[in-house]
């Protein structure tokens, strides 16, 4: 089993449009107020880029894409960032792809000098939950102000 995870490039945008629009729709996730319906979904490549340090993330299973994640700015903080549309395909759960995404991810932000990092999603998601549990996330109370995805009812945040 060959897992990499590597920065987006613009021939796989439509196929990570794709999924998240697939996961998203498998977890209830469909409209506004959630990750899958937001402006940059189209073309991820586009919107996350070193300058405003962000970054997306593909994450291939024996060369086919089955995943995806990023970080960005939270409303242009300079020390909260967000860890935003990690998704994975059923077929690739339970391989630790999620986890090594989540890394990346992760390692990225510290490496831009963000002091924390925060997530939504959503109840249903459990293994997700689990995950980030696992990884230094705490439950949050209520969102962070200025979130835009309302309809997430779990929020998340990792301290560096």
């Amino acid at each position: 089993m060959n897992i990499e995870i590597k920065p987006i490039t613009p021939n796989q945008d439509q196929t990570v449009a794709d999924i998240i629009a697939k996961v998203g729709t498998e977890f209830g996730a469909i409209g506004e107020g959630f990750g899958p319906s937001d402006p940059e979904v189209s073309q991820m490549s586009r919107y996350y880029s070193l300058e405003n340090k962000s970054q997306y993330y593909v994450a291939t299973l024996n060369g086919q894409i089955v995943g995806c994640g990023g970080i960005a700015k939270f409303n242009d903080s300079e020390q909260t960032c967000e860890l935003r549309k990690l998704f994975l395909l059923p077929e690739s759960r339970g391989f630790g792809i999620g986890r090594k995404l989540t890394k990346v991810c992760l390692d990225f932000a510290q490496s831009q000098g963000y002091e924390q990092c925060y997530l939504d999603t959503l109840a249903s998601m459990k293994a997700a939950i689990s995950l980030y549990e696992s990884m230094g996330f705490t439950h949050l109370d209520k969102p962070l102000t200025g979130t835009i995805h309302g309809g997430c009812d779990i929020w998340m945040l990792k301290r560096f």
